[in-house]
Order: structure tokens, then sequence, then C-alpha cells
């Protein structure tokens, strides 16, 4: 039986968050699987709590290189991918991106085929980067029951698209334009397999596990996970937690002693190491579970979230969740001063609210 803590230290070191590995950024990115960037500059910070060395330099160049993108993947929410897994994984996960948004539009898109949605926006994006919105205002007369708005959050799902830089590029603020992954890359979509799919949840084992295929569906959101599972058997060892579930997990992954110290660490903004479970207790008290979703940024003290914290007027303001020992206070402050100088802030005030 692994019990939380156990859970926890496991997650710490598969996340790169007991120790900062040195790999380069495109190791990490695509060891974790792609990292959340709902929030355009949020992963530059997933990466320096991750990455010893990290210079937000090493991202910008494999954005504008076109060997990193960002693009709607698990959930339905854009995150920052590899290449490499770009190609691979939108097709598998378009049941789940397509899926979602038809859940939630469906109503407002009175008569609008989706197949004769996509063909007609498909060119839009394929000519020039474009807004999502911009396209929806241009097919708005062909489908005069649906807003523009309603019509491109729909085009953004059922075009496979990437927003193209300056977007993302540290330091800067731009448009989101998208286009078609297939022209940014100059690649063809893989299509998808169930050795494919075998793969995906394998490396989600490796970055998260040991987990229940619950939480392996709650990150992906992908169905037909039982088949999965079934064939990848022979390639797991289980445990159970302390609910009974049984958990898998790849062979050869991390299971650090409970007791091993974990530093702070400052997470962006729905960062996957919290939201990519079913059950979070490993991580996050349940009454604070929706600060991630939410989009909170949240601090780790002892390998859980124990605070929140934003830099804003040039200060870093820290709101603890629990009370701190004055060793922990002080290993905050220190992780804190180093945050302050990755966003050429040296020197800036630390206000712990």
């Amino acid at each position: 039986m692994l019990d939380a803590r156990a859970l926890n230290r496991a997650l710490l070191a598969r996340q790169m968050l007991l120790d900062r590995h040195q790999v380069t950024a495109a190791g990490a990115i695509e060891h974790l699987v792609g990292l959340q960037a709902q929030e355009p500059l949020e992963p530059y910070v997933g990466l320096w709590s991750r990455v010893a060395g990290f210079e937000p330099r090493e991202l910008v160049d494999l954005l504008e290189s076109r060997r990193a993108v960002r693009a709607i993947a698990m959930r339905r929410t854009l995150h920052l991918l590899t290449t490499r897994d770009c190609l691979v994984m939108r097709p598998l996960l378009d049941p789940v991106i397509v899926g979602r948004m038809w859940t939630t539009l469906r109503r407002v898109l009175p008569g609008v085929d989706l197949e004769e949605l996509a063909k007609a926006g498909r060119p839009y994006f394929e000519e020039q980067p474009r807004m999502v919105s911009e396209v929806g205002r241009a097919l708005a007369d062909r489908w005069p029951g649906a807003t523009p708005r309603n019509l491109g959050d729909a085009l953004s799902c059922v075009v496979p698209l990437v927003q193209v830089p300056p977007r993302g590029i540290w330091g800067q603020k731009a448009p989101a334009l998208n286009t078609t992954i297939e022209v940014w890359l100059g690649q063809p979509l893989v299509d998808p397999t169930p050795e494919a799919l075998d793969a995906l949840v394998l490396r989600y084992l490796a970055a998260y596990g040991p987990a229940a295929s619950a939480d392996i569906r709650a990150w992906s959101g992908l169905s037909g996970l039982r088949e999965s599972v079934r064939r990848l058997r022979p390639q797991l060892r289980t445990f159970r937690d302390e609910r009974g579930r049984e958990l898998l997990d790849v062979l050869d992954a991390p299971l650090p002693d409970p007791e091993t110290p974990a530093p702070p660490r400052f997470l962006p903004a729905f960062d996957n190491a919290v939201l990519a479970f079913d059950d979070r207790s490993r991580i996050i008290d349940q009454e604070h579970r929706n600060l991630s979703v939410a989009g909170a940024r949240v601090l780790l003290v002892d390998g859980r979230v124990a605070g929140s914290w934003t830099i804003a007027s040039e200060r870093l303001q820290i709101t603890p969740l629990r009370p701190w020992t004055s060793t922990e206070r002080d290993a905050v402050m220190r992780e804190g001063e180093a945050l302050l100088t990755f966003h050429d802030l040296a020197g800036a005030s630390i206000d712990l609210l």
C-alpha cells in the first residue's frame, strides 16, 4: 500500500520537483508529456522550477525554430508540446477535443455541421495565421444562428491549430494568431493507433504515477483506456492506495523514501503536477482543490500545495495556506529570491500576505 506521502514523493521525483534536473527544455517537455500553456508565459516558470540552469531563451529558441508549439491537447486545453509529440498526440486526442467542445457549444451552434465548418475554416488558417474570432466572423453569414465567437471557439477544436510566435515568447505580448499544425510544421499529422495510445499511457505513468485508471482518464480525457491497460499489464507493476484503488505504474520509475526532503517550488498556473489526477490528494488538500483549476499559481512546501503567489508591481506576493515553520519560511524566501532573479527583479520585495 502506498499512502499519500509516498505518492507525493514519487510524483515530485518524476516531475523533477525534488531536484532540478540536468536536462534540456525539450527533454523536460517530452518527459512531462507537455506543460499547460493556457497562459502563454506560464511554461517558463514551470521549466525554471524543474530544469537546472534554465534560461527563457532556450524555450524561445524552441518555439521560434518550430521544435516546440502551443496547441490544444489534453482536456481541450492549450499545452506546450514538442513537435514530435504534437504530430502524434493531436490526432490521438481529437475525439476528446472535439467531443468536449461539442458538449459545451452544441446548443449555441444551431445547424452547424462540424465537418463543413472545418472544411470552410481551414483555408483561412492555411493562408496566414489568424485569430479564431476573425475566421468566425468571416463565416458568420453561413451560420447566422451562431455568433462569431462561438464559431471561432469551435474552429479552434475542429481544425488542428497551433498558436504562433510571438505569442508565448518571453517578455512579449501578442495576439493569439493560429495556423494549422501541418502548415506550421511542414509535416502531416500521424494517424492514431492502439500502439500510440499505449505509449501515451506509459509516458503518463512515468511522469505522474503510480496512478489509477481514473487518474489517466482525468489527465487525458480519453475513453477506451481499459483495453490499453489490459494490453500493457505485462509491462506494469501495481499497488494499492489508502482508498484501496489499484494503482498502475511502469516498472522502472522512482519510488523515493516518503521522508525524502522536498524543497519549496513555485508552480505556474494550471500546472499538471496538480491537475493531472482524479484524486489530487497526493499533492493538494481537498479544501484547496479548486485553486489550480481557477488558475492560481501555487507554491509547494514540503511537497504539497501550501500557498499561492503572484508577481505584481515588481513585488512577489505570497499567500500561505497554512502556518509555516521558521525553517519552511526561510526556504520559501530563498526560493522566492531566486524566482525574482529569474524575472530580472533581483532585490525586489517579497510580501507574505
